[in-house]
């Protein structure tokens, strides 16, 4: 089976969620789509979504779409390995990087 990077990048972020919340799960949207993580603890959703890179516009717009989708005004992450623009808020939602962000003290 043939794994690409953003996957490999999708499952290192699970994990590392696995070990910092208690709940972890694939969070769907209804039939419109998915954002890729809900983590709870204390009854707190956090949302993350995760991509190699957002530096083309485009790309950017699709994976903020499921994050803007949710209504409530719970903590949402785009994790990537953009070092350049790796650190910004589009309207509440934290882009970050995501080696930055593996290496923070949970």
């Amino acid at each position: 089976m043939v794994r690409t990077r953003g996957h490999v990048l999708e499952n290192v972020v699970y994990l590392e969620l696995r070990r910092r919340y208690p709940e972890v799960y694939i969070g769907q949207l209804g039939s419109d789509g998915e954002v890729d993580f809900v983590a709870i603890k204390d009854g707190i959703p956090v949302y993350y979504q995760v991509a190699l890179s957002t530096i083309d516009e485009n790309v950017l717009e699709r994976e903020l779409k499921p994050l803007r989708q949710i209504g409530d005004n719970y903590p949402k992450y785009l994790l990537t390995l953009d070092e350049i623009f790796g650190e910004m808020n589009y309207e509440g939602v934290q882009k970050r990087n995501v080696l930055k962000w593996l290496l923070e003290k949970a």
